[in-house]
């Protein structure tokens, strides 16, 4: 799926997808998670990964 089937399904932010692409977002908007599980049909933690910072 490219970004831009994202942004029109979802109407999140060119930015805002851009930078959970990435992997460069610093913090993360509830709304946004929210409808990018229920595009992808997935929990939040099939999106984000905690990873400690010494790794």
């Amino acid at each position: 799926m490219r970004i831009a089937d994202v942004l029109r399904e979802t109407g999140l932010s060119r930015n805002t997808v851009t930078l959970m692409y990435r992997e460069t977002a610093q913090k993360f908007d509830v709304d946004a998670l929210d409808k990018l599980c229920r595009l992808f049909n997935c929990s939040v933690s099939d999106l984000l990964e905690f990873m400690d910072e010494e790794e």
